[in-house]
């Protein structure tokens, strides 16, 4: 059994963790828990790869002092007719090129895009 687990996790360059080398497992016709793969995995030392998350800086800072823009629709976004509320997102998508930023403006009412614009990058 566990050289099996060894090989399949050598195959796969190191990168399969308990669930995957258990999938392995089962599709070649060998009946085990995944918590026994687990226990032998981590008895043998043995751990996939997994991507850390990142520490992403905020995009923008918070003035303390400064005051927050007024309510104007009282956190209702709803609208009862076209084009007469239009609410607006900035979105910033890190590239591998650079920081890439999306503003776009869309009508409460029927959910469509009024217009948009991106950043140069």
């Amino acid at each position: 059994m566990v050289a099996e687990i060894v090989d399949i996790h050598t195959t796969s360059g190191g990168t399969y963790g308990s669930p995957r080398v258990h999938a392995t497992l089962r599709r070649r016709g060998i009946r085990v828990s995944r918590k026994r793969v687990e226990r032998l995995m981590r008895g043998h030392e043995l751990q996939g790869a997994f991507l850390r998350k990142k520490w992403r800086t905020p995009s923008t800072r918070r003035d303390p002092r400064a005051t927050p823009a007024p309510d104007l629709v009282n956190r209702d976004f709803t609208a009862p007719a076209p084009d007469r509320l239009w609410v607006a997102d900035a979105t910033r998508i890190p590239t591998g090129e650079g920081v890439f930023w999306l503003a776009a403006v869309r009508d409460a009412f029927s959910n469509r895009i009024v217009g948009w614009k991106t950043s140069d990058r």
